[in-house]
């Protein structure tokens, strides 16, 4: 739990556990619901001894993971974890909608007005608006964070794929990052993604796939990254030294589908990779301790401690640690859903207003999006139920919870826990831990073929 002095300042966080034993004691007070904060009546952080935590970031493009942890000398214990939901899919499609009237204006008869979609300019560094979301989305939690615990150092994500590693043969950390075990899972990595996780030649998945040369290198092949694919068991023995074009002249849509990919970038990869650097750079400006990484390491490191596949785990095991030795078993899951909107109608497939919303947000005390809990002692919806409220002028509101929404809740029945802040929060079980494996050997356990 995050824990504040009597000022309001970061102390180290505590168990849940003492938090208890602090608030049964009155000792301290709830300064927030959702992350649960506490302030100590009775400390201040000029007389504690505060060691400071970290925070590590798994940008992506849905979900962003976030972990504070302790760090002594390269050994991290996973203290919360932060699952964020971004509704950039949202964003694109209202702004999609917004350029489709605005196509249909231009083209109708209407009067006339002079042309205004050649006069916008664009400013250096500009990212689309879904992007740009998930920069200030993902700030704006690392600058709360910084609010309620003692924030020293942020480890981050800063590209999917280490492409100097794989393209310019230089050490940047070494000659084990570049010919050890790390680089054959950037290899992996990117593989893996390019190809969709599939054979190149068959499209079998879910089955082992082997790192294989388009063209042979007994024929003069590259090791290039763009002269790699991923072949089933089967096709990889069946291909062996033959030329790509001799393996599928009877396939000739298949082999120039091929060749085309193996060419292409990895469009997504660029793009995320693109907000990743914006990302970097808005948190070196936060004067921050900020390391950076790759995603390759982050697999690396998860494979040797043995923990399982989820974006707050990638986040715990960013940049260079030696061991993880605890992570918590919950996930705080935070949903972007925006502060509502300005209009006040609802509009039919034809444009026209059907429905007219209130004017007045806030009903009886509450507006849409409060964090509350209802106690309803009988009727149909008895129990209790805690989530975000949508609230109705006649009073009976819905709640939606982990389990789903729960509708015509007298708000008689209901407790405000938290003000709207433009996000709804679930929790989760974190994912499980597998067994540790040692790492596999190097080329980041694909079998070369196709020599």
């Amino acid at each position: 739990m995050f824990v504040l002095d009597a000022r309001g300042h970061p102390l180290d966080p505590c168990h849940p556990a003492r938090a208890r034993r602090l608030l049964a004691a009155g000792r301290a007070v709830v300064h927030r619901h959702t992350p649960f904060v506490i302030r100590l009546k009775d400390r201040d952080a000029a007389a504690s001894t505060v060691e400071g935590v970290h925070v590590g970031i798994d940008p992506g493009s849905k979900h962003t993971g976030l972990a504070v942890f302790t760090n002594h000398e390269g050994s991290r214990a996973g203290r919360y974890a932060i699952q964020l939901d971004h509704r950039g899919a949202a964003i694109r499609d209202r702004l999609t909608a917004r350029s489709r009237y605005r196509r249909r204006r231009r083209s109708a008869n209407l009067r006339y007005r002079s042309p205004r979609f050649l006069n916008r300019i664009k400013p250096k560094g500009w990212l689309a608006p879904s992007l740009r979301h998930r920069i200030d989305t993902t700030m704006s939690w690392v600058a709360r964070l910084t609010r309620w615990a003692p924030v020293t150092t942020v480890h981050v994500e800063k590209v999917s794929f280490d492409t100097h590693t794989l393209s310019a043969g230089k050490p940047l950390e070494g000659a084990e990052y570049q010919q050890g075990t790390l680089a054959g899972y950037e290899v992996r990595e990117y593989l893996l993604a390019k190809w969709g996780r599939t054979c190149a030649y068959c499209g079998a998945s879910g089955v082992p796939l082997n790192l294989d040369h388009i063209h042979p290198r007994s024929r003069g092949g590259s090791d290039r990254i763009s002269n790699l694919t991923l072949a089933c068991i089967g096709c990889n023995q069946t291909k062996n030294a033959t030329p790509v074009q001799e393996f599928l002249k009877d396939k000739p849509a298949l082999l120039a589908r091929i060749l085309r990919q193996a060419k292409a970038p990895l469009r997504d990869a660029a793009a995320v990779n693109a907000t990743r650097w914006a990302l970097w750079r808005a948190l070196e400006a936060t004067g921050l301790s900020v390391h950076t990484a790759s995603g390759g390491r982050t697999k690396w490191n998860r494979s040797r401690t043995g923990a399982a596949k989820s974006h707050t785990l990638d986040a715990l095991h960013v940049g260079s640690l030696d061991t993880v030795t605890a992570w918590p078993s919950t996930v705080l899951v935070v949903k972007a859903t925006g502060r509502g909107t300005y209009a006040r109608t609802r509009t039919d497939r034809y444009g026209f207003p059907r429905l007219r919303l209130p004017r007045t947000k806030q009903i009886k005390g509450f507006a849409t999006g409060d964090l509350v809990r209802a106690t309803v002692p009988t009727g149909k919806n008895t129990g209790v139920h805690a989530g975000r409220v949508v609230v109705r002028s006649t009073g009976s509101f819905n709640i939606t919870t982990r389990h789903g929404t729960v509708q015509g809740i007298g708000h008689r029945h209901v407790h405000l826990l938290q003000r709207a802040d433009g996000y709804g929060y679930t929790t989760h079980p974190e994912a499980r831990h597998r067994a540790a494996f040692p790492p596999p050997p190097e080329g980041g356990g694909i079998h070369a073929g196709g020599t």
